[in-house]
């Protein structure tokens, strides 16, 4: 359960850094062909980054439904990390692939599912 975490919470940190540089590129001017579509871009990988630190901490809490946020978040790391793979881009492409890869294996383990399935929230309102 641990190594599922730490996966998904550094897949949040990469995205924060790359949105850290991706900001920074963007106040020095940089080139872009649209402002606005650079600032909507920046706005989705700080989302996403929030979001996955999210998953990561409710997924080490047990919740249930992160098993499947986490699912997805490494089916969106897969697709982009074999097109960057097969272009030459063999490390970054390794780096994304080989833990996307381990975090869908360690999510469908007995002691992950069992772990995780705590339904959580308040009581029932009847």
């Amino acid at each position: 359960m641990i190594a599922v975490t730490l996966v998904v919470a550094a897949e949040a940190t990469a995205l924060l850094l790359a949105a850290c540089w991706y900001g920074y590129q963007l106040a020095v001017g940089s080139p872009v062909l649209s402002f606005w579509g650079a600032v909507f871009t920046l706005g989705l990988l700080l989302v996403f980054s929030a979001w996955l630190y999210a998953v990561a901490v409710y997924l080490y809490r047990g919740y249930r439904w992160t098993r499947a946020a986490a699912l997805v978040a490494q089916l969106f790391v897969l697709t982009i990390g074999f097109p960057a793979l097969s272009s030459g881009l063999v490390l970054a492409g390794l780096a994304m692939l080989l833990p996307a890869a381990t975090a869908i294996v360690l999510l469908f383990h007995n002691r992950v599912i069992s772990y995780a399935s705590r339904a959580g929230g308040s009581t029932p309102a009847l």
